[in-house]
């Protein structure tokens, strides 16, 4: 399915397609506030496994985000950080970051590796935060397989390229280029992974 939603005001009618999409275990690719990701309801694991095959991957491995639609969520799926990083996150997000945090034991068993931790997203977009609330919980999220950037900021070919493959293309306009910036915050000092679209100060 290929849904068009308004980026600005999404009808509540187009997220409500989207949310029951997610919680009868689709597969979606929705807009960010960076480029477009591949996504599913945290506690649909065969979703999620199916994201893992489309990625070639091992799911504990699949370097898979929580998307948030606010700090809300951290006490549930993260264990007790501090006021300096709740600070931190606060004053970033939401933005074009992912934050690595320590996972708590409301995290799914099939996403518990070794390193017990998670990848916290809070996108600057209405679209996916009026997403996750409606669903009541986070979004499990991927980068999209391979390499063709260029091709992945245009939701028409990106459906062209994965119908077969998930459940529903979401539409929010034209995507960007330049994932998240990541940032390590299970260490301190706090790690830059990745620089990504959103600016990042290391003596933070």
């Amino acid at each position: 399915m290929f849904i068009r939603v308004h980026p600005d005001n999404p009808s509540t009618r187009h997220i409500r397609i989207i949310t029951e999409c997610l919680q009868s275990g689709g597969v979606i690719i929705y807009p960010t506030d960076t480029i477009y990701g591949i996504g599913c309801d945290i506690f649909q694991h065969k979703a999620l496994e199916k994201i893992a095959r489309i990625k070639q991957v091992d799911p504990q491995k699949a370097q898979l985000s929580f998307v948030c639609a606010d700090l809300s969520d951290l006490s549930k799926y993260t264990k007790s950080i501090g006021t300096p990083l709740y600070r931190t996150l606060k004053s970033y997000l939401p933005g074009p970051y992912t934050f690595i945090l320590p996972a708590s034991k409301e995290v799914p068993k099939i996403l518990q590796s070794k390193k017990s931790t998670i990848g916290l997203r809070i996108p600057d977009n209405k679209i996916t935060q009026a997403i996750v609330e409606q669903l009541g919980n986070p979004i499990l999220s991927a980068s999209l397989p391979g390499d063709m950037v260029e091709e992945y900021t245009d939701p028409e070919l990106i459906h062209e390229k994965f119908e077969k493959l998930v459940d529903m293309v979401v539409d929010g306009g034209i995507g960007g280029m330049i994932p998240s910036t990541i940032v390590d915050c299970t260490q301190s000092p706090y790690e830059l992974i990745r620089q990504g679209a959103g600016p990042w100060e290391e003596n933070e």
